[in-house]
């Protein structure tokens, strides 16, 4: 079950780290998107939304499963913990601490990763919305 360690530690903070960077990526080019757009040369509404919400659904993904990758990371943690004390048939106090701490720091990872994605899944949004609505505004409708 050592290998276990290397899973979480390396695997499933490697996973968030990268959902992290995609989610990170996606709202730098929607940012850029959204401020050198001319709503004006959009004559469709649907059309208009549809290139303003282009990619939003991935930062939406990334916010809604990095705490559930978070806690495949604790699963697999405690996991650990009890085995090591199954096998050992010992329950050495730092030995338990430890899985503990495993568990927990990717928990920690994945909430860290969630909480930004969803800010920035908010924000771009709420931009695109108002996007929309001065489209609707300056078009007379």
């Amino acid at each position: 079950m050592e290998w276990l360690q290397y899973v979480i530690d390396y695997g499933v903070i490697t996973v968030l780290v990268i959902m992290s960077i995609i989610a990170l990526a996606v709202a730098a080019e929607r940012r850029m998107f959204f401020r050198k757009l001319q709503i004006a040369a959009y004559t469709d509404k649907k059309t208009l939304e549809l290139h303003l919400t282009r990619r939003l659904h991935i930062i939406a993904t990334v916010g809604s499963n990095a705490p559930y990758v978070g806690l495949l990371g604790t699963v697999l943690g405690i996991m650990l913990t009890f085995s090591k004390m199954g096998s050992q048939g010992i329950a050495e106090t730092g030995q338990i601490m430890f899985g503990l701490a495993l568990a927990l720091k990717a928990t920690a990872v994945g909430i860290a990763v969630a909480i930004p994605a969803v800010v920035m899944y908010n924000f771009l949004l709420r931009s695109a919305r108002e996007l929309i609505l001065k489209w609707e505004i300056g078009d007379g409708r």
